[in-house]
């Protein structure tokens, strides 16, 4: 007697980062209490709609009619990754459960005396496009509890990749870094965002060379690091904050690294890029180092695709086994689209999505809001 094959359970996730290198939207499904990637798509944002994130990244003129027509506007693009995204499929919407849609963060400041965090790309309009119902708006409910409403992908992390006995490092590097230490016992799970990514090299490659990113690293590896500005860079107070904490583009700047450069202006712009990657690989390292002596790290995020960063990391934590998350499978490059696809899965189940030990909130919630598409 054959086994029945199980319902699909389909959710679609879309996710934009910080680096704002695009839209990224996977479709998933959790039937039989595991994530099935069935297929993934990517939309680059447009130059002029990217112009305007940027914008809003930072206190600016005529701020909330920009942020009105971008809401819209990154509500569209988001609808049209979705509608490519089933296109290459052959699967009916109707069988799709929800969209879960992160949004585009334009302003992450939780420390504040009424700390908030800020995701555009009208979930209504992503609704009205695709036909799909919609959950969304995951951060505020934690910030809402006291939390950083940052990260929120250690849950995930947690539920995907914990083994009873082996400790593991999850790495998410997109535009700001995160980890996801499991210890694999009975300990807590820890999670924080560590500080730049790839997003302070993303802009001084754009500013210099007019391209998106320092592919494999390969400019950075031309140039040599320069001890005294790595050490000024790692002077800001963010490296020696306690967790739970959580970093954006507010912090890690243009603007920023323009203030830090004035007094290293002898530097020729290869060793720039060289120290701002290795600013993101001690950040990183040193606060690994901080957590556990030993262990597998699992990078994700586009930063699992630079060469150099992954060598260098290797170099500053020799006592770890460094690869991605391909090796405990899962593409490096969807993991944060499966994330929120998970999160919209659980927000349908009646189910929490935060880790109050991770964000800092008074307790475990579920996240999200609902939008109809009827």
């Amino acid at each position: 007697m054959t086994a029945s094959k199980s319902i699909p359970h389909y959710f679609i996730g879309l996710m934009s980062g910080t680096s704002m290198d695009g839209v990224d939207a996977v479709l998933v499904d959790f039937s039989d209490n595991q994530s099935h990637l069935v297929a993934s798509h990517t939309v680059a944002i447009p130059a002029h709609i990217l112009n305007q994130l940027h914008r809003l990244c930072s206190p600016n003129t005529d701020e909330i009619n920009i942020m009105g027509r971008m809401d819209r506007a990154m509500g569209l693009l988001f609808a049209q990754a979705v509608n490519e995204l089933i296109a290459k499929t052959q699967i009916d919407k109707a069988d799709i459960i929800a969209i879960g849609s992160h949004g585009q963060t334009i302003r992450h400041m939780p420390n504040l005396e009424h700390g908030f965090t800020l995701q555009i790309g009208d979930p209504d309009t992503i609704a009205v496009e695709t036909g799909i119902n919609v959950i969304a708006d995951f951060r505020r409910k934690d910030v809402a509890l006291g939390g950083q409403g940052a990260p929120l992908v250690p849950a995930f992390h947690h539920a995907m990749f914990a083994q009873s006995d082996t400790p593991r490092v999850i790495l998410n590097i997109g535009g700001i870094a995160n980890i996801t230490y499991l210890p694999g016992k009975n300990e807590q799970v820890i999670g924080f965002d560590t500080g730049p990514g790839n997003t302070l090299m993303d802009a001084f490659i754009l500013q210099e060379k007019q391209v998106a990113f320092d592919e494999s690293g390969q400019w950075a590896a031309s140039g040599k690091t320069d001890e005294d500005f790595l050490k000024h860079l790692l002077s800001h107070p963010y490296f020696a904050m306690t967790y739970p904490k959580s970093t954006g583009r507010e912090l890690f700047n243009q603007a920023w690294l323009e203030q830090q450069k004035a007094n290293f202006s002898h530097l020729s712009l290869a060793d720039i890029q060289s120290t701002l990657l290795d600013l993101t690989c001690h950040s990183i390292a040193n606060d690994i180092n901080k957590l556990t002596d030993k262990g597998d790290v699992f990078v994700c995020g586009g930063g699992a695709l630079n060469n150099a960063l992954m060598e260098r990391l290797s170099l500053l934590m020799p006592t770890f086994s460094l690869s991605t998350t391909t090796d405990i499978g899962m593409d490096p490059q969807w993991v944060e689209g499966i994330a929120f696809a998970w999160l919209a899965m659980r927000n349908h189940h009646g189910l929490s999505g935060n880790l109050p030990v991770v964000t800092g909130a008074s307790r475990f919630a579920v996240l999200g809001s609902f939008y109809q598409a009827s």
